[in-house]
């Protein structure tokens, strides 16, 4: 079977996103590499323009349509982060985005959703169906719809911080990201295993989050109720058709983390590092602390996948989840 992305797709998506997403630095903490037994080189996606990867997925996927289309506008729908992706990417390129994200979405992301420009409609996730909304609003205006994670310029747009990384630190041993759609990973699992040879692709998903996990285990797409974790960038309830394709053939593992331990890499993370990470950025760094992984090898690669968590947000984790929580 053909591939859905390859190596080329990513570079050419690295070559529209040259001089317009940052090149986001790759960071060291001779703590962690004790704790872990490792070196772990961090790729800060947190510092990615709109705090997160998802605008180099966004920007190279919009960058692509023709004059009419963005001349009509685009749509999305995400609980956070493609939400501000797809609107910073449409105010670059001159064109409308209306974005359909969930009530209880963090108020932060909406408010920056916003304030880049989009349209914001809201739905309640627990009982509509979002990509059902946006499909019917692309329908009813003649918008382009750019989805979070199910479409081969996104997945290869994510799949430059991979891209980057190995560019930054040479062959890895091992690679983790997060997983909620699946793109970022579908991207990057391309990308290293092209440039690493070898390397183990590991996937991070909360324990109440696990629908890539079953999915790989049953060898098909499975649903599961959606996901209540503070992990709001991880609360799918199924993986992309095409993210599932590519991440079935490349991902060799996928740990589970709870909240109590993404609370904990986050202010391992705050504490150690000066690093902000929302709960899914701090993901793969909880499975580490926990000593979730395996034969890690002696460098690991992980995607500190975004930081857009408000002080208020954090330190209400921290009280609720942190080591005081169960004292007493």
């Amino acid at each position: 079977m053909t591939s859905l992305i390859t190596i080329d797709d990513v570079r050419a998506a690295a070559d529209r996103l040259a001089g317009v997403a940052h090149r986001t630095p790759v960071l060291t903490s001779r703590m962690l590499n004790e704790r872990v037994g490792a070196e772990v080189f961090l790729k800060c996606e947190n510092f990615q323009r709109v705090g997160a990867f998802k605008f180099r997925g966004a920007y190279n996927a919009i960058s692509e349509l023709t004059s009419l289309q963005l001349t009509r506008g685009v749509v999305s729908w995400s609980s956070g982060n493609h939400a501000q992706a797809v609107a910073l990417a449409a105010r670059l390129l001159c064109t409308s985005a209306v974005i359909v994200m969930p009530e209880d979405a963090p108020a932060s992301k909406m408010a920056a959703t916003k304030e880049y420009g989009a349209e914001v409609v809201t739905y309640d996730r627990y009982t509509e169906d979002r990509a059902a909304i946006g499909e019917a609003l692309a329908v009813e205006r003649g918008l382009t719809v750019i989805p979070p994670f199910d479409h081969p310029l996104v997945m290869a747009g994510q799949g430059t911080a991979a891209l980057e990384l190995i560019e930054k630190t040479g062959p890895l041993d091992t690679f983790l990201a997060p997983i909620g759609g699946g793109g970022l990973m579908a991207g990057c699992a391309t990308a290293v295993t092209a440039l690493a040879p070898g390397i183990r692709v590991i996937g991070v998903e909360p324990v109440d989050g696990d629908d890539t996990k079953r999915s790989l285990a049953a060898g098909r797409r499975v649903r599961i109720p959606v996901p209540r974790t503070i992990a709001d960038a991880q609360a799918t309830e199924v993986p992309g058709e095409l993210t599932f394709a590519v991440n079935r053939r490349l991902v060799d593992e996928i740990v589970l983390v709870t909240d109590d331990q993404l609370v904990a890499a986050m202010s391992f993370l705050f504490d150690t590092m000066k690093i902000v990470a929302e709960p899914t950025g701090a993901a793969p760094v909880a499975a580490l602390l926990a000593g979730q992984i395996e034969r890690l090898g002696t460098r690991v690669g992980v995607v500190i996948s975004g930081g857009n968590i408000s002080a208020s947000r954090l330190s209400a984790l921290i009280a609720d989840h942190g080591p005081q929580k169960s004292t007493g």
